[in-house]
């Protein structure tokens, strides 16, 4: 069965985005950047699959979830298909300006992935962000893959933002260190 798999950079203190919403602190070279290019190919924008000269395999994931503020980041630079090698899912009750190449939905998050799920077999879901769409979905997600960076943010958007989580027991699956000071944990979600 395909699992929904949380894979998101987040801070030494627990914060996918800065205060300001950005994320740019994140450091994007060093010897962690080969696995990711390797092992989470298919979770790189278009436009830096272009660029690298590579092809998604679509092995890890085929299915993209996304809230509307991280769909937004991208629109910020003119990107309004982030993932053309992913079906792509923006959830939001107000937003629906959105090319054909990507899913708009504000249906409850929770039974959309119920769906996916049980839907034919593929690879896995890959919730990309945010806090928001994450609580919304803790209560499905299968596994967690959080990209430590070592950097602290102090404040800013929550790895998971909202009311009403229910604190949920995981096992490490995985856990590989980098000397950029990165560490990508797997977590098992019981």
């Amino acid at each position: 069965m395909r699992e929904l798999v949380y894979y998101v950079a987040v801070s030494l203190d627990g914060f996918i985005a800065a205060p300001d919403h950005t994320f740019d602190a994140f450091p994007v070279t060093g010897d962690h950047m080969d696995t990711i290019m390797k092992d989470y190919t298919d979770a790189l924008p278009g436009p830096a699959l272009a660029a690298l000269g590579l092809t998604a395999p679509l092995t890890r994931f085929d299915t993209v979830l996304m809230g509307w503020n991280t769909y937004a980041v991208g629109l910020a630079q003119g990107l309004d298909n982030p993932y053309p090698h992913l079906r792509q899912y923006v959830f939001s009750r107000t937003q629906t300006a959105v090319p054909a190449a990507v899913t708009t939905s504000a249906e409850d998050p929770a039974a959309v992935v119920r769906e996916l799920k049980a839907g034919p077999d593929g690879a896995d879901i890959w919730l990309c962000g945010g806090g928001q769409l994450a609580s919304a979905l803790a209560g499905e997600i299968d596994r967690l893959v959080l990209k430590v960076n070592p950097v602290t943010f102090g404040a800013g958007i929550p790895l998971f933002a909202g009311h009403g989580y229910t604190p949920r027991n995981a096992e490490l699956a995985n856990s590989k260190r980098f000397d950029s000071g990165v560490v990508i944990n797997d977590y098992r979600l019981n």
